[in-house]
């Protein structure tokens, strides 16, 4: 197929990069030019990774100067007379600038006290996504005072990512009828919301109501496909992203058994008819399933930056079999039938979207990035598809803002958010561990920063 051919191509690239730091794409020109706009911060002496269609290169000894938060120029020959003006200048000492990425199907919690929680929960878990190099948050379920927590955010009174949320969901338990879904996704428009979240428990007609009104309305529906609606409606009635891979194995009645490969075909085929973005969150549905390793899973060193309550639930979830997806019968199977179907998406062409579903069971906001990576990797996915997944395609899925600003990435009149990081993380995600800093909205997080900041949230969750 073609991304078969093209991920040849594009590992014989990494290679090269891998073998020799002389042989990363030198010198490569932006297609901007230069900004006559004087910038507020310049970050100097940086590796920046561009991309070329699909393709990543690296712009070698590249400045990146940020006005109001905004990228208004990235060269490797800054004019001398609008460096000068900058007021703070960022020192990258050869870092590789990465593009910060985006959890596609995260969660934000609620900006009140809630069960117990500690008052500080929802901007540690905030801050934990910055810390990672996550800019950038589609919360997939509302809860009280999100949208103030998004204005505070944007206004810089708290410190955050970025954040689109979608509403309390659509299920059975909000949802008992089509007349009441399409009055609920009209309440969710004037309340503000970014788009609309699709739980398991819909009937057909609810469903159909739910996406009439959100096409009427001009708001996206995203998130699970239930069981009374299947794939083939779901992208049919315009469904933004399929997040998860259960509805695609359940179409195909392949949840507990090997899928084929003309089922594989025929899935990818419907997702390209459609035009379908797919947000696969491996990671976590192999824990949920009960595929993961539970030994490894409570040995992650980030467990100790969530509260005790919350470690203790997650622990506790293989020993009790915590949850009806639990299947430790076919599990592995399952799995194994995730994996070759995200690869299949992969290698036809489908528009694969990053997202991890954090905070949830062992997925720690922004460390939950590296446990992504690596299951996408054992599908098939090379690291520059990846990264693409987390950052431009990510970017393409939100557009433009209404300040005409966007995402995704490190380009004049993009958001001002990337991560700074020692190492060529083209030949290595390892690299993505612990940034050297994180620039989010124009607003730089130096390591210092972050480490002391991490620090504080650690001690206050540890164990007594």
């Amino acid at each position: 197929m073609l991304r078969m051919y093209k991920t040849l191509l594009l590992s014989f690239s990494l290679l090269l990069l891998g073998c020799s730091e002389a042989a990363d794409v030198a010198q490569s020109q932006p297609a901007n030019g230069q900004s006559s706009v004087p910038p507020d911060t310049l970050v100097t002496n940086v590796q920046v990774v561009i991309w070329q269609e699909q393709q990543a290169q690296l712009l070698r000894n590249a400045s990146i100067a940020i006005k109001d938060g905004v990228i208004v120029d990235v060269t490797s020959q800054p004019d001398p007379m609008l460096t000068a003006a900058a007021t703070e200048i960022i020192d990258g000492k050869g870092a590789y600038a990465l593009a910060g990425f985006t959890e596609m199907h995260g969660h934000v919690p609620a900006a009140v006290n809630f069960g117990g929680m500690p008052e500080t929960y929802a901007d540690d878990m905030l801050f934990l996504y910055i810390a990672n190099g996550v800019t950038t948050v589609r919360g997939m379920l509302g809860y009280t005072r999100q949208l103030q927590l998004k204005k505070d955010i944007a206004s810089g009174q708290r410190i955050g990512p970025n954040l689109f949320l979608a509403g309390p969901s659509f299920n059975d338990s909000t949802v008992a009828s089509p007349e009441q879904a399409a009055a609920r996704v009209r309440e969710h428009v004037a309340e503000g919301w970014d788009l609309l979240k699709i739980h398991p428990g819909l009937e057909l007609a609810e469903y159909r109501a739910v996406a009439a009104a959100a096409r009427a309305e001009g708001i996206d529906f995203a998130g699970h496909v239930p069981v009374a609606v299947g794939i083939d409606v779901a992208m049919a009635e315009g469904q933004r992203t399929i997040d998860h891979l259960d509805g695609y194995l359940r179409y195909v009645d392949a949840s507990n058994r090997p899928i084929t490969a003309s089922e594989l075909d025929a899935l990818v085929e419907l997702t390209l008819a459609h035009n379908t973005a797919v947000v696969p969150t491996q990671a976590l549905w192999a824990t949920l399933i009960g595929a993961g390793d539970a030994v490894a899973l409570a040995n992650y060193p980030e467990l100790a930056l969530v509260p005790e309550r919350v470690r203790e639930g997650w622990l506790d979830y293989y020993p009790s079999r915590g949850s009806s997806y639990f299947n430790t019968d076919n599990a592995a199977v399952q799995q194994d039938n995730r994996r070759q179907l995200l690869q299949a998406l992969y290698e036809g062409g489908a528009t694969i979207i990053f997202g991890t579903d954090a905070p949830q069971l062992f997925s720690v906001p922004g460390y939950s990035i590296h446990h992504e990576i690596r299951y996408m990797q054992a599908a098939g996915m090379p690291l520059e598809a990846i990264y693409y997944s987390a950052t431009v395609a990510a970017g393409d899925y939100f557009g433009d803002d209404d300040s005409g600003t966007r995402i995704g990435h490190i380009d004049s009149g993009y958001q001002a958010d990337f991560m700074l990081l020692k190492d060529n993380p083209l030949a290595s995600a390892a690299a993505l561990q612990e940034p050297q800093g994180v620039m989010v909205r124009g607003q730089w997080f130096d390591r210092a920063t972050l480490d002391a900041r991490i620090a504080e949230i650690r001690a206050r969750y540890a164990s007594p």
